[in-house]
Parts: structure tokens; sequence; C-alpha cells
């Protein structure tokens, strides 16, 4: 950001005013009283894939990839109230923007839905200054928000109630930083995250990051201040010391590439096959591409399946979709053989919770709820 002064000049001389007002010092912000200001920035959101396919497979559909948008521009306008520097209270609007999603359904069909969030909040402000001007500040409030989804469905998606919406209270916690330029105008930065109860039933959280200006009432705004001149006193110049030069400082060692993907196993194979298929060959060439100019250290190839079957059985699989993948890579993207491993863990190391997915018959929706499991992880170490 720029800050521009005003500049009297007068057949090209500076005069004494502006002399004056350059070496007068800002005042620190007042302790006490009310205050108006707003913020705009990025807010984010998490869209919920395995619960969407967990509820289509209920009714017999199968979801194909999503396309997700998890950000939008959210903001928010507030005033409130500080009773000393230490404290304040702070209430406000916030419109936290829309969210969506769509996917395709075997049987053919398709499924697409939104969410926008907008509603009031009341916070308490606590502020930790640490200089005259610079402060850092946590926040915890509550939240009265309206949630409106919007769900449209096509061919085999049927949707019974397209246009839900969703009143309710949550929590809201943050924290941030603020500069003040004068005692009436100051800066802020800060990230926050709303809970949220969608229209359906779900429960989650979004994240605004932004920044805003904050305006004090009866602050003052630095004044120009009239001063006398005074001539300098004369310096007879002297001979400068030598000035010591530091030698440049050496170059910053390469940077270290640790990377580690993790691609759904039905993504890149058929069920219950060690075939890399035509759609996972390209999302390995992809990361083939991203890798190019790295000198490798290791790659370690994890091949990972859910808990449903026979343990020897899944570890024959997990430990043939490794190989598969790390000889693809070796093949196709020029990776040296001795550069990369490969192993298979079946089920020990899934990403779901216990209680997560209750069943141990391969139910569709114990399947679906389980997809998060099945799964291969590339690790890479090197320097690029």
């Amino acid at each position: 950001m720029k800050h521009t002064s005003r500049k009297f000049v007068s057949k090209g001389k500076l005069s004494l005013l502006t002399l004056a007002l350059m070496a007068t010092p800002f005042a620190m912000a007042q302790d006490d009283g009310w205050y108006l200001g707003g913020n705009i920035g990025q807010s984010t959101a998490t869209i919920d894939e395995a619960r969407i396919s967990s509820g289509l497979l209920g009714s017999g559909l199968v979801a194909g990839p999503f396309n997700n948008t998890d950000d939008d521009l959210g903001f928010k306008v507030f005033g409130g109230y500080q009773y000393n520097k230490y404290f304040s209270v702070e209430g406000g609007y916030f419109d936290l923007g829309q969210f969506g999603f769509s996917t395709t359904t075997t049987p053919a069909g398709s499924l697409s839905g939104d969410i926008r969030v907008r509603g009031l909040n009341l916070d308490l402000v606590g502020t930790l200054p640490l200089t005259e001007k610079f402060s850092a500040f946590g926040r915890v409030g509550g939240t009265y928000a309206r949630a409106e989804d919007r769900f449209v469905g096509t061919g085999a998606v049927n949707v019974l109630n397209p246009n839900p919406s969703e009143d309710a209270a949550n929590l809201k916690v943050g924290l941030g930083v603020q500069y003040a330029f004068t005692e009436a105008l100051s800066v802020r930065a800060e990230i926050e995250r709303y809970r949220i109860n969608d229209a359906v039933g779900n429960r989650g959280d979004i994240d605004l990051a932004s920044i805003g200006l904050v305006y004090r009432f009866g602050g003052k705004t630095p004044t120009p201040v009239a001063r006398a001149y005074t001539a300098p006193p004369v310096v007879i110049a002297q001979a400068a010391p030598p000035v010591y030069v530091a030698p440049p400082p050496p170059p910053a060692p390469p940077p270290v590439v640790p990377q580690k993907v993790s691609f759904s196993a039905d993504s890149l194979f058929d069920f219950d096959s060690a075939a890399v298929k035509p759609t996972g060959k390209a999302e390995l060439d992809k990361l083939a591409a991203d890798l190019r100019g790295v000198d490798f250290d290791v790659i370690n190839v994890t091949g990972h399946t859910d808990r449903i079957g026979r343990q020897a059985y899944n570890q024959k699989l997990s430990t043939q979709r490794a190989e598969a993948v790390s000889s693809y890579l070796v093949t196709s993207a020029g990776i040296p053989a001795g550069k990369i491993s490969a192993r298979g863990v079946n089920g020990s190391d899934p990403v779901t919770k216990p209680g997560d997915c209750v069943g141990t018959k391969a139910t569709p929706a114990l399947i679906a709820c389980l997809q998060p499991d099945r799964r291969v992880d590339i690790e890479v170490t090197g320097k690029r």
C-alpha cells in the first residue's frame, strides 16, 4: 500500500511548513471509543465429497469425478467499542461468498449444488500492544448465519428439495495484527474460522483471510506545525574514513524438494485390478512433468487397500498396485529404477478414523465410506 502525503510547493522550493510536517510524529491510537471498519479477502470451504458420494450410493448411484468451487470473495463490515487498550466488543455483518460442486453419476445423470453463507456476528476482542503503533489481537464470538443451498439433478438424479435453507447460531474465532497510521486510521489483517450448519444436516468450517481499515471516532489526524527556521551550523568538511564493504554472502544451497502425493486407487485402477488404467496414467504423467529437473535421492511408492476382505489378499493387491505405479514411472517418465522403491501395506494405515465407517460386510455404503483408504502414496525427496 502506498502512502502519499500532500506537498506544499512554491516556485520549485519546499516550504518551511512542509519541513515542519515531515518532522512531526504521529500519535499513538487512543485507548477507548467507538470505531467502524470493513475487511475484504478470500474465503475457503471444504467440499465433503465422501459424504455426497455416500448419499448418492444410498440411492443406487455411483458418483464420478467432482468439479469443486471451494473458495470465493468474502467481506465483512463491523463496528465496535474499545473499552481500553486491551479489550473491545465488536459486531457486524459478514458475507462468506458462494461455494459449490458438480459431478456425474452412473446410471447416467448429474448433480450440482452450491451454498451461500452470510449473517451477523458479535465478538469479544483481546488486544496485545507490541509497539506504539503495532498490535496483535485475538477474537472469539458467536454468529447467526443463514445458509442457502441450491441443488440441480438431471437424468437418474432426482432432487426432492432443490432450495433448502438453514438459520443457525454458531461459534467463530480469529487472530490478526493491526497497525495505526494515526489515532483515527488503522489497517488490520486477520484470519477467522466460522462454524457453519448447511441446510441438509452437515456441519463444517469456512475460513476467511482478509485485510481492512478501521476508523476511530474522536481520533486525531496529524496536522502540520509551523516552526521557526534556524540556519544549520557551518561544518568544516573532513576526510571521510575508509568504507569497509562486507563480502557478498555465499550462494544459497539448492532447495530440497520433499513432496508427498496421494492418488485415489479408484482413479488409478479398476476394481480388484493392478493394471494402471488410462486416466491413472494421465495423473502419473502430470506428476512426472512436475518433477522434471529434480535430482532424486529416493522415491517411495506405497500401496494401500481398505480393511474389507482377507489381509493376505489385500497385502498382495496393495503390493502389486505399488509395483505397477513404480514400473510406469520408470518406463514412461525415465525415472532411474535404482531410485524408486515399492511396497504394499494392505489396510494397516487407514485415512478414515475408527467409527467413521461402521460394519464389516462389503456393502455399497461401506465401500464408498472407505474410499479414502484405497490409495497410492508417492513420496519424493531430492534437489532441484
